[in-house]
């Protein structure tokens, strides 16, 4: 049975000239990617200064302590703005989620195993399991769902991810992509939970 958790001991894949990203084997991931328009560039500009310093500082390899320190400084701040609906939000359309929807179900279980996923109107949060190359896999799902919406190339270059570390970190993961569109009118959205998700209260 593949390893669901972090093991901070193990091998780890590490890949991404801009933005750091880890893959160990079939470790549970938590990705976030959003659309090119999502984000005001006044404040992605000055995002991207203080997080180049604090890079410079702190070079890899990352102990798990300083690559939480990574998400609570960078990560937390890019998910509020998200939530603030910059940006055209195409996803707040039904149609435009139904067609992302299906590219993310059409590569359950072969190339991925989904625990959790929100489709909120300007970025996207999944909780799973890759069977294959988290490149592969975010390339795929966005070229595909670009091609399929035909409003152009929509999707930032970039994504985020974060390795799951044990079974309470999953909980905390599941309950966030639960509630993270809360203030949505339920039109706004699309959540889908797994059997697995579903028992997390």
């Amino acid at each position: 049975m593949a390893q669901e958790f972090f093991n901070p001991r193990g091998d780890i894949d590490r890949h991404g000239a801009d933005m750091p990203h880890w893959q160990q084997d079939e470790v549970l991931q938590f990705v976030t990617f959003r659309l090119g328009d999502a984000l005001p560039q006044s404040k992605l500009r000055a995002w991207k200064t203080e997080r180049d310093a604090w890079l410079a500082r702190h070079p890899e390899p990352w102990s798990p302590e300083t690559r939480e320190a990574y998400h609570r400084l960078f990560s937390l701040r890019f998910e509020k703005w998200l939530d603030a609906g910059y940006g055209a939000c195409l996803f707040g359309q039904l149609g435009h989620r139904d067609v992302l929807a299906e590219v993310l179900q059409r590569d359950q279980p072969a190339r991925a195993v989904f625990i959790s996923w929100v489709i909120m109107p300007n970025h996207v949060h999944l909780l799973f399991q890759p069977k294959f190359p988290m490149p592969g896999l975010i390339k795929t799902w966005k070229g595909v769902s670009a091609r399929r919406i035909k409003h152009g190339s929509i999707w930032q270059r970039n994504y985020r991810d974060t390795m799951i570390r044990d079974v309470d970190h999953l909980v905390r993961v599941v309950r966030y992509i639960r509630h993270n569109p809360a203030h949505l009118k339920a039109d706004r959205y699309m959540l889908w939970e797994s059997e697995r998700a579903k028992a997390i209260i």
